[in-house]
């Protein structure tokens, strides 16, 4: 009986084939991806454009009953020191009927800092600048279509569809906020 011997020498090269076409595959992948990444990177924003994504607010000068409004990423940005009476119709409007985006004052605000909201002062209906402490809710008012705006910011009459709306905000202290 004759036995045959196998050699493994088809099987290492294979595996030196193997080996070569693996390296040649992460050795692409990776020229790919530095030459890739400055493409991608170049998009993000500049520097001097995130400066202005966030901006903080000194609210110790702003006495109770007044409003600033500051610029914030190219838009108004109103900032009011609500009296206790605007906060409690502010409340008490939070199950009215005619409420086209119904939303309560709760959600509008900070727990704990009632008496301050923060909206970004553009009409939801075309993008103008509503007036403050008008209106026939106290709020703001935008005279270029007549939409009426309740004192959380509320759309309450007139073509806007939607509520003043609120950007991302928090306190850095009692007297410091910061937006965006």
């Amino acid at each position: 009986m004759t036995t045959i011997e196998t050699t493994n020498e088809h099987d290492e090269g294979a595996t030196r084939r193997d080996f070569l076409n693996v390296f040649a595959v992460v050795g692409s992948a990776v020229g790919t991806a530095a030459f890739v990444w400055p493409l991608v990177d170049q998009m993000n924003p500049a520097a001097d454009t995130l400066a202005l994504a966030s901006i903080e607010v000194d609210l110790s000068a702003v006495e109770e009953g007044q409003s600033v409004k500051v610029k914030w990423r190219g838009k108004p940005v109103f900032v009011r020191h609500r009296t206790a009476a605007e906060i409690a119709t502010a409340k008490a409007d939070d199950g009215a009927s005619d409420l086209k985006d119904p939303e309560s004052d709760a959600d509008r605000v900070t727990a704990g800092k009632e008496q301050w909201l923060v909206m970004v002062g553009v009409c939801t209906h075309l993008g103008c600048v509503p007036l403050g402490q008008q209106g026939e809710y106290g709020g703001w008012f935008c005279p270029c279509h007549g939409s009426h705006y309740d004192t959380s910011g509320r759309i309450r009459k007139g073509p806007a569809p939607k509520n003043l709306e609120v950007p991302s905000y928090s306190f850095l202290s009692d007297t410091r906020v910061l937006i965006g």
